[in-house]
């Protein structure tokens, strides 16, 4: 049974690891999103019908936010769904944890990655606490995985000593 973590400031992300975790995570979005419009290109040009390639040059700005933020949501919902881990949070070596340090659900994931719609949601860790608002509000956060499981082992450390204790009595 894995104990409960209290989550300190200690343990979680920097500032700068938030900062690199977005960096890197617009990355393979922006990729996809230029690879769907050379797709779309190719595809004109082998079939002649330009149709796709010109709409997509040519979508509104309410069209290009719909798939933009579709993707956006895709992406780390995926990822932090399957991993609690996007891969900016792999460069850094953070995960995305529940207030009590246990795992979120897929619903407290989906919720997260719906907040990143939010406008300025991700210069929002910049504020006091280093916390987005897609943090607070699907009441995550975002800890370096070192200090934490260093945290949960010595959490774990003390339920054997109070169990141990226990048991003597």
């Amino acid at each position: 049974m894995e104990s409960k973590v209290q989550i300190t400031e200690d343990i979680l992300a920097t500032k700068n690891m938030r900062f690199v975790n977005h960096l890197i995570d617009i990355i393979p979005q922006y990729g996809v999103i230029y690879g769907i419009g050379y797709l779309f290109l190719y595809i004109g040009d082998f079939s002649g019908n330009y149709a796709l390639n010109n709409y997509w040059a040519e979508m509104s700005t309410l069209e290009d936010y719909f798939y933009s933020y579709t993707l956006m949501f895709l992406y780390f919902f995926t990822m932090e769904s399957l991993t609690h881990r996007s891969l900016g949070k792999y460069v850094t070596n953070t995960k995305v944890i529940m207030a009590n340090g246990e795992k979120p659900t897929q619903v407290d994931i989906a919720k997260r990655s719906l907040c990143r719609m939010i406008p300025f949601d991700a210069l929002s860790f910049l504020g006091v606490n280093g916390k987005g608002w897609h943090d607070a509000i699907s009441n995550t956060y975002v800890v370096d995985i070192n200090k934490f499981e260093e945290r949960q082992k010595s959490q774990d450390e003390l339920d054997q000593i109070g169990a141990h204790l226990l048991e003597e009595n």
